[in-house]
C-alpha cells in the first residue's frame, strides 16, 4: 500500500510504504485550537516509512498540553503542518495529517481520544472506538501494529 501527499502548494511532498499503525482522531482542546477544528486526525508511522518526494519540511517546535513540546514538520513555503513527533516517541514516529494525504478517504479514524473534551455536538458513528481519555495499545491496536511498535522500540534501543 503506497499513498502519497503533502503540503497544499505541493512543495513538500512524501510517500507511506505501508498502512499506518493506527490512526487517531483527538478531541483533546489542543488538538482543537492547533487545527482550528473539532479533532486532529493523525496516522501514526514510524519514520522510515514516511518518504520525502520534494522538499524538505522546516521542524518548528512548539509547545504542547503535556508542557513537553511537539516537533511540527511544516511546508517552508505555504506553512501546512505535514506530520508532528512527539516526545513520547520522538523522532522515530511521525504523526502524520491525514487531511495532507492525497486520498485522505484511505484512513479513517481508529479510535477517538480525549472525547471528555470534544465539541457537545460531536456525534461518533455505532460501533466507534471511544475513549474519554488514552486507551490501553494491547487493547486497541491490532496484532501487526503491536509486533511493529515492538520491533521500533527494538531498533530505537540499538541506536
Amino acid at each position: 500500500m503506497f499513498m502519497e501527499g503533502g503540503c497544499t502548494c505541493r512543495h513538500v511532498r512524501y510517500r507511506l510504504t505501508s498502512k499506518p499503525m493506527i490512526v487517531h482522531a483527538c478531541h483533546c482542546t489542543w488538538c482543537q485550537r492547533e487545527t482550528g477544528t473539532v479533532h486532529a486526525l493523525n496516522a501514526m508511522y514510524e519514520a522510515e516509512r514516511v518518504e520525502h518526494i520534494a522538499a524538505e519540511p522546516e521542524i518548528i517546535d512548539t509547545p504542547s498540553a503535556s508542557g513537553k513540546g511537539q516537533k511540527i514538520a511544516r511546508c517552508p513555503i505555504c506553512k501546512i503542518a505535514v506530520w508532528s513527533n512527539y516526545p513520547g516517541a520522538g523522532p522515530a514516529v511521525r504523526f502524520v495529517r491525514v487531511g495532507t494525504m492525497d486520498d485522505p478517504r484511505q484512513c479513517p479514524p481508529d479510535v477517538h481520544i480525549f472525547t471528555s473534551t470534544r465539541q457537545p455536538w460531536v456525534t461518533f458513528p455505532p460501533g466507534a472506538k471511544v475513549f474519554a481519555e488514552y486507551y490501553r495499545i494491547d487493547e486497541v491496536w491490532s496484532d501487526e501494529a503491536k509486533e511493529r511498535r515492538r520491533a521500533l522500540r527494538e531498533r530505537t534501543k540499538r541506536s
